[in-house]
């Protein structure tokens, strides 16, 4: 995911951050042309099953994206860390888990794989979503020092989840909606950041992220 021309005295900082290059050698490939895409197709597919595009007993209609967008997240994160992008590796690999954990959560409640009674459903998605707010909010705490738009990335996944637990405990169909609207918002912003990586990496010019909230 792309950033703006850095000053002499810091550098660029991507989602999946692109590698210096060497002196000599094949330049260092960019993990965010595979993260960002598999990002954005899972984003996508998840938020159409919360808004309703696909009927409750349908869910599982979604799961082959679901399961190609960790595997897309899994291959940007080996492929970060082998290049030393150690903290876009994390950050990636936390996206990775969240889709695979989804598609594991959905297929184990479809075809009973955990034993879990009906009237104990509501429960485990409210400890699948609880757990992950507090990932989530762990990411947007640590991204002060990034360029603005990641923060906003992560308030507004942490926003989707937030309204998806309110929706669980309420019982609640549009609140569900509202938070597959608000995961379509986290699908637009890493468009943007995906054209912006597309952009620099065919010859053009990185778009803006803005500042970062707090300077090192």
């Amino acid at each position: 995911m792309a950033t703006p021309s850095p000053s002499p005295e810091q550098h660029p900082v991507r989602l999946v951050p692109r590698a210096e290059e060497p002196a000599a050698g094949p330049p260092a490939g960019d993990p965010a042309m595979v993260a960002l895409p598999s990002f954005i197709v899972g984003s996508v597919a998840l938020s159409m099953v919360l808004i309703g595009v696909v009927p409750a007993t349908a869910v599982g209609a979604s799961m082959p994206i679901i399961i190609a967008a960790a595997a897309g997240m899994f291959l940007a994160t080996i492929w970060a860390a082998r290049i030393g992008q150690n903290a876009s590796a994390g950050i990636t690999g936390v996206f990775g888990s969240f889709f695979l954990s989804y598609a594991l959560l959905v297929l184990g409640l479809t075809h009973n794989w955990y034993g879990i009674p009906l009237t104990a459903i509501a429960d485990t998605q409210k400890v699948f979503v609880i757990s992950w707010i507090v990932i989530v909010s762990m990411l947007v705490l640590a991204s002060v020092r990034l360029p603005m738009v990641y923060g906003l990335l992560f308030v507004l996944v942490d926003a989707s989840l937030v309204l998806n637990l309110l929706g669980i405990i309420q019982n609640s169909t549009n609140l569900a909606k509202a938070a597959g609207w608000v995961l379509m918002a986290v699908a637009a912003t890493i468009v943007y950041l995906f054209l912006g990586a597309a952009s620099h990496d065919t010859g053009g010019k990185e778009l803006p992220l803005g500042p970062p909230i707090l300077h090192a």
